[in-house]
């Protein structure tokens, strides 16, 4: 099958190769050409733009996979290719969109004859060599019949049908909100190890909770390496990043008035730390220091 891969990044990619591997023509286009280079010496066909993509992939009907960052990137190509496609094409879109968008884009390429999937993309980089877990959302009877090419990119097990249209990236964004509170759990978890009275190797401890114990996971394993490499952790910082998803999944939960408490907290956490000074911070210090005379500074003074 001739697949067309918009995105050739960390996940796009490790899609490619799968799909290589498998024996299929791939096309892609990205904007790194240095990361083109190193896919076409695997196999992968090179497109200098996306018209080119879709005139190598010829007459139809064609499928078109976008692997981009969720927001402006994925809607300006997504545009491109609903103007540019042709009845009974298809489009497919990989990346961590919000599912609101989703909806509105399938009820776009639907007026326009084409035809399209959403599919929420998990593994990270392990996806490379393990396969990805695809979530595929959209038309049953398409999802269907695509379903033996995507599950090549897959492990056993890792590739279903979720639902209608916005289903596959609804599920990614539930299942990245999870991920928050995971990751949230063992970064509390560790720090209390940590600060402990006792001199405990906490690489010896991941490694351990590794075998068999109930907090077992794909995160505690990636945890493990990262502490057997580095036990300080000491070319990381705190500041932690949120892409979307997890903020996504906390509106939901509030639309649907489902408590989420944990992934709420998590994503906080995050907020929280890419603000070198909290003036909500300052605020408490200022007003203990009004009724009680209590002056709480960093050490060194405040921060500003």
């Amino acid at each position: 099958m001739d697949i067309g891969l918009v995105g050739l990044g960390r996940m796009g990619g490790g899609l490619a190769q799968h799909w290589l591997r498998a024996g299929h023509r791939v096309v892609g286009y990205d904007l790194s050409s240095a990361t083109v280079d190193v896919l076409a010496a695997e196999g992968l066909e090179a497109a200098v733009d996306l018209p080119d993509l879709l005139a190598r992939l010829g007459s139809g009907p064609r499928l078109v996979w976008m692997m981009l960052p969720a927001g402006e990137p994925t809607r300006a190509v997504s545009q491109a290719l609903e103007g540019a496609l042709a009845p009974g094409d298809i489009l497919i879109d990989g990346g961590n969109t919000n599912f609101h968008e989703t909806v509105d884009r399938a009820a776009r390429c639907a007026e326009r004859g084409l035809r399209f999937l959403d599919v929420g993309t998990s593994s990270g980089l392990l996806g490379k060599d393990l396969g990805y877990c695809l979530m595929v959302g959209g038309d049953r009877m398409l999802a269907e019949e695509l379903m033996p090419v995507l599950q090549q990119a897959a492990p056993d097990g890792g590739c279903k049908y979720v639902g209608g249209s916005g289903a596959g990236h609804y599920v990614k964004m539930v299942h990245n909100g999870i991920e928050y509170g995971l990751l949230e759990a063992y970064a509390e978890g560790f720090e209390i190890l940590r600060a402990s009275d006792y001199d405990l190797d906490l690489a010896q401890i991941a490694e351990l909770w590794r075998h068999n114990s109930l907090v077992t996971s794909r995160l505690l394993d990636l945890l493990s390496a990262k502490l057997s490499a580095d036990p300080h952790l000491s070319k990381f910082g705190d500041y932690v990043e949120d892409l979307g998803t997890g903020r996504w999944t906390v509106l939901e939960a509030i639309a649907r008035d489902v408590p989420a408490p944990a992934i709420t907290a998590a994503l906080l956490t995050r907020i929280r730390s890419r603000q070198e000074t909290s003036f909500g911070g300052q605020v408490l210090s200022a007003l203990r220091e009004e009724f009680g005379g209590h002056v709480v500074n960093r050490p060194g003074g405040p921060l500003n």
